[in-house]
């Protein structure tokens, strides 16, 4: 008997001989009016990003990207850490070098572009676009340049990663001209208008150890890397300054801060007053816990930076209009620190993953449309490491080649396109309760996101509680309103303990740390989205549908409907 039914099974028993509990919480509901636009489905989920660059060209991470390239109907953007760092492009854990800029002993700048070359090229063929992130600062050009090759490990002090990298430019008119050159190189080799098409952001997360230099010493170096990206390519796009924190004091006093600087302040370079800003950027974190050996999300600071960072760039007359990127946002800070070295990052390899990342995302559309901001990206720092142990609990969409549940729900993102459509749900929790404490108590938020295109509507629904822990879910009413047809075909994609869950498979291999070629064809089976049965034709009746599902616990599901 599958895990499923075995659930299916025992709520049953509970069902019969303790229906009071079950009913207690009242029976869930979605509603779906697809009448009701309340804004595009953009496609601000498309973005994702990782520390170490040298992954890109390498055989797995060549293979994710492909996958990501193939499930989004517009260009993915992709944000790396570590493009100008020095050194031999050895990748290693949140690290990564490009040896762009070195110098001669007489200091005459020396620019090879062949290892960024093969990351952007590597984008460009797969029609991604870079996020292009300018930092960190080479060795030659470093104020404190020792020691510059940091060999963290997980388990280890993270201020190890701190190095000389971190420190501002001992010359700002050669780190201005790097940064001319570099864009001057992409203009050559990739054309005008596919940079144009690009967005530049400076440097990553300034107001912690990622900058060791002053607040003032930022703006100077920002404006130095802005003016070389403007006099290579005057259309091009940049900005930044992807703060820590967006609800943190350091990051609110930074990012308002720089936002004023960019608007009234003196530029270090013109002399005149403002600095050019194309994209503002801050960062969101979650905190998940561990509770009597048990992991708990908690997204409630993840959603709280998200608003006062929207909060901030609408205030300005001047910004609250320009595009933002949330340009990391994730259930935790350190998408390197494994299970085993951090047990509260078990949530990563199964569903608990894929339910914060649904319930999540929905509430980054609502911010973005009861602040009225221009939100173009939310950047999910997860990408794949690179010949590291299968299944090791890192924050990745895929391990050893084989795709995560967690990259299914971005599968189902990549289906949903055209408006967003209302929803209302009887378990769906409000925003503000999820700002003050996420989703505690006995209740689990079933909850659903929606979108309708050309005879064609998705649903997307979730069912998600801080504490990971599983069961066989509960029946969901389901109500779509004003379907402009007499029938329709429903599909039901699934994302639960038996479908679309290699971790599940590999488990019940017996963990393999060296799976064989058929167990590795089976896995990678396993990790793709599955339907659950076959498409069913239903009358619509009067505009209206009804149907119901059972949701397990921490499972995702789709419905798409198409007449």
């Amino acid at each position: 008997m599958s895990s499923r039914a075995v659930y299916t099974f025992l709520f049953l028993l509970v069902l019969l001989f303790c229906p009071h509990h079950i009913f207690a919480q009242g029976a869930a509901t979605i509603s779906v009016d697809l009448k009701q636009e309340t804004g595009d489905m953009k496609p601000i989920w498309a973005w994702f990003g990782h520390d170490e660059p040298n992954y890109t060209y390498m055989k797995d991470g060549k293979k994710l990207l492909a996958e990501l390239a193939a499930l989004s109907p517009v260009p993915v953007h992709m944000r790396v850490h570590n493009l100008l760092n020095t050194g031999n492009g050895e990748a290693a854990l949140k690290w990564g070098s490009t040896n762009a800029y070195t110098e001669y002993a007489q200091g005459k700048p020396v620019y090879d572009w062949h290892l960024v070359d093969s990351i952007f090229d590597t984008y460009i063929k797969l029609g991604i676009k870079p996020y292009a992130q300018i930092g960190f600062m080479p060795e030659a050009l470093s104020s404190h340049p020792q020691p510059y090759r940091h060999h963290w490990q997980p388990g280890h002090d993270y201020n190890e990663i701190y190095t000389g990298w971190a420190y501002p430019p001992n010359d700002y008119n050669k780190w201005e001209e790097l940064i001319y050159q570099w864009v001057k190189h992409e203009v050559g080799r990739y054309g005008k208008k596919e940079v144009e098409s690009w967005y530049w952001e400076v440097w990553n997360e300034p107001n912690i150890s990622y900058w060791k230099g002053t607040m003032t010493e930022f703006f100077k170096m920002y404006d130095y890397a802005a003016h070389g990206v403007k006099r290579a390519l005057a259309t091009a796009k940049v900005g930044g300054p992807e703060v820590a924190g967006g609800s943190s004091q350091s990051g609110m006093r930074f990012l308002k801060a720089f936002i004023e600087h960019c608007i009234s302040g003196t530029n270090y370079v013109t002399g005149k007053i403002g600095s050019p800003v194309d994209v503002i950027s801050f960062h969101a974190k979650g905190n998940p816990t561990l509770v009597n050996g048990r992991v708990r999300m908690n997204m409630a600071p993840q959603i709280r930076d998200i608003r006062e960072g929207f909060k901030i760039v609408a205030s300005y007359p001047q910004t609250k209009n320009i595009p933002i990127v949330i340009g990391e946002s994730d259930p935790e800070g350190c998408a390197a620190c494994g299970m085993a070295t951090n047990p509260s990052n078990a949530y990563r390899n199964g569903t608990m993953y894929s339910s914060y990342t649904a319930a999540s995302f929905a509430r980054v559309y609502e911010l973005a449309d009861s602040l009225k901001v221009n939100l173009m990206g939310a950047v999910s720092w997860s990408f794949e490491f690179e010949d590291q142990p299968w299944f090791y609990g890192f924050r990745d969409l895929s391990t050893n080649g084989v795709d995560k549940p967690v990259l299914n729900v971005f599968r189902m993102f990549g289906m949903m396109k055209g408006k967003r459509v209302e929803v209302k749900g009887n378990r769906m929790h409000e925003l503000q309760t999820i700002a003050d404490s996420s989703v505690r108590g006995l209740n689990t938020d079933i909850g659903a996101l929606a979108a309708k295109d050309k005879a064609t509507a998705t649903v997307m629904l979730w069912n998600y509680h801080d504490d990971d822990i599983q069961n066989a879910g509960e029946t969901i009413n389901i109500q779509i309103n004003d379907i402009p047809a007499k029938a329709v075909t429903i599909t039901q994609y699934c994302i639960d303990q038996e479908h679309s869950n290699s971790y599940e498979v590999w488990k019940k291999m017996g963990s393999p740390q060296s799976p064989t070629e058929a167990q590795i064809r089976e896995l990678e089976k396993a990790g793709q989205l599955k339907i659950a049965g076959k498409p069913e034709n239903k009358n619509v009746i009067k505009g209206h549908l009804k149907t119901s599902i059972i949701l397990p616990r921490q499972g995702v599901y789709l419905l798409k409907l198409d007449w």
